[in-house]
């Protein structure tokens, strides 16, 4: 039988005790068509404040994602699916690779044919608009500016698969590469880089954020995995459900898990206060 999530608001405080960092997704979790919530923004702010490290793991491209890497109050974002991370180090941003260059420019050419071969197959199909900024992946829009019905996304997903792809369905778009990175391998790769650390050994005290089924990884892999509302209209394709799920949608269920994190810092810091 599948869980159903614990709603957010009832959970254990000291489950969220100890939590070192927040990795989240971005699209329809941190935004709203495209642009970041201002709750979302603020709920951003307020973590990087308190010293909670945040990590956003994105099926967006490495160009559409180098500006808010710059912009918002982030550890590093992980865009294309776990293949290439924007890193914050100072006033700059470095790029890195999960794949070394002579893969990625073998797999161009093998990318360029996948997404002949499904825009030839699939009627309706279109790729995404961002496709200008991706270097590891292929995206073909099924919510954001077109529409695909479950029939024709299935459809996509099975090509990208026999063409020997990787191939998620996000809340807009369905995103197909050539290798074995995922948002998980992203989210390892990304503690060891910054930290020093391994996610495994510690994956009860990292949140991540979703809402979508391409999360279903994740959710599954932690402790504190958290949906927010807007996740329920994915409920029919979902096998792997988030421990818990929000009250609000998108940029608000960001900012209940944010202060559902800064509630129990506080609350632990003022347990270490000695009296006077």
């Amino acid at each position: 039988m599948t869980l159903r999530p614990q709603a957010l608001a009832t959970s254990d405080a000291a489950l969220w005790t100890g939590v070192r960092g927040v990795f989240t997704d971005i699209d329809d979790t941190l935004t709203r068509d495209g642009a970041i919530e201002p709750g979302a923004f603020d709920a951003l702010q307020a973590l990087h404040a308190a010293g909670v490290p945040v990590i956003a793991i994105t099926g967006r491209p490495l160009g559409w994602s180098e500006p808010f890497a710059r912009a918002w109050p982030v550890a590093a974002i992980v865009p294309e699916n776990g293949a290439v991370a924007l890193i914050r180090e100072g006033e700059q941003v470095a790029t890195e690779y999960a794949q070394d260059a002579a893969t990625r420019e073998r797999n161009a050419a093998r990318l360029r044919e996948a997404a002949a071969r499904v825009l030839a197959e699939v009627p309706g199909a279109t790729l995404a608009r961002d496709s200008a900024g991706r270097v590891t992946d292929i995206a073909i829009d099924h919510a954001e500016f077109a529409h695909l019905d479950d029939e024709a996304i299935g459809r996509v997903v099975a090509i990208m698969r026999a063409e020997g792809m990787t191939a998620t369905v996000s809340s807009i778009h369905v995103n197909g590469w050539f290798g074995s990175h995922d948002k998980l391998s992203g989210a390892r790769w990304m503690l060891r880089r910054l930290f020093g650390r391994e996610l495994d050994a510690e994956r009860a005290r990292w949140v991540y954020v979703g809402d979508s089924t391409n999360d279903q990884a994740m959710f599954g892999f932690f402790a504190l995995s958290v949906g927010v509302a807007n996740l329920r209209e994915f409920a029919a394709q979902l096998t792997v459900w988030p421990a818990f799920i929000t009250a609000g949608e998108r940029g608000a269920g960001f900012a209940e898990v944010a202060r559902r994190v800064l509630a129990a810092r506080s609350g632990q810091a003022q347990e270490h206060v000695q009296p006077v």
